[in-house]
């Protein structure tokens, strides 16, 4: 197959050797090949993975250390612009919600208990979050 230039983006795909190697090869393969069909532009990068892991490593990166930092960058910015919109006294009892979500998501993805005395807890911060927006 001679390489041909496209006035399209190309799709860029980037395969793992577990997807290569594993049961939804063969599908992958074949949506491959249904979009080079199509006409579609198709890139497939695959490899380097060993690679950019050894290279972490050698730096001291931990990604879900990074990952981490980033969220918590991203929750600064998000607050000083909470800050700059509603004043303190409402903005702050907002952040309550946030152990709402964290015990919902710990039950949710994590299968933590969620015992009697902890959902009375969470009806206590709904209703005192409502009557703080109320006010």
């Amino acid at each position: 197959m001679k390489p041909t230039l496209s006035a399209k983006r190309p799709i860029v795909i980037k395969l793992g050797g577990e997807v290569v190697g594993g049961p939804v090869g063969a599908a992958v393969a074949a949506d491959i090949a249904t979009l080079t069909a199509r006409g579609e532009p198709v890139v497939v990068v695959h490899g380097g993975g060993p690679q950019a892991t050894a290279l972490q490593k050698s730096l001291g990166i931990e990604p879900h250390i990074v990952g981490g930092i980033g969220c918590y960058v991203i929750s600064v910015v998000v607050w000083i612009l909470a800050l700059s919109r509603v004043e303190v006294s409402i903005a702050y009892p907002m952040l309550s919600i946030g152990y709402v979500v964290n015990a919902i998501a710990a039950w949710y993805f994590l299968g933590e208990a969620v015992t009697p005395m902890r959902l009375v807890g969470i009806g206590i911060i709904i209703v005192g979050v409502y009557v703080v927006a109320r006010s």
